[in-house]
């Protein structure tokens, strides 16, 4: 049994495969999510049988969040695979992400604040090379941080 584990909050999306906590296969796609994730995963289930789905619920990218988790929460539940998340600044040594104009989220210990920042040092999102499910929890809804334009 394997663990995947999608990052998808900004270009390139990323995928790891794992096993046993060890990351054994690494995918990188310069496709938007809603291009690639499914086709991504059509080759990884003929090829591996997952025992978690996992993935960074945000802050980021907006339509990435949305469309990793509608993809990723049908995936779970016509598959009855566990989905878990974390929050993205566990992919990014705890950098700034991009919000909106020179809005930055910022993580301060336990909460995401807005900040604005002129210019801030930005560490790109990495899979990491072992992982912990531990670190991972079930609350797997998206955090978008900041309300839709519309």
């Amino acid at each position: 049994m394997h663990d995947a584990l999608v990052i998808a909050l900004s270009s390139p999306v990323l995928v790891g495969i794992y096993k046993d906590g060890v990351l054994v296969e690494e995918i990188k796609n310069e496709g938007m999510s809603s291009d690639v994730l499914a086709e991504i995963f059509d080759s990884l289930l003929e090829r591996y049988t997952f025992s978690h789905l996992m993935y960074a619920k945000g802050p980021g990218s907006f339509m990435g969040i949305k469309v990793t988790y509608v993809f990723l929460k049908t995936l779970s539940i016509v598959r009855k695979i566990p989905l878990l998340a974390t929050d993205a600044f566990f992919f990014n040594q705890n950098s700034p992400i991009k919000a909106v104009g020179k809005l930055y989220f910022v993580k301060n210990r336990t909460t995401i604040e807005l900040e604005p920042l002129t210019s801030p040092e930005i560490i790109g999102f990495e899979l990491p090379k072992t992982i912990e499910l531990e670190k991972f929890n079930s609350d797997n809804l998206p955090y978008y941080g900041i309300d839709a334009v519309g």
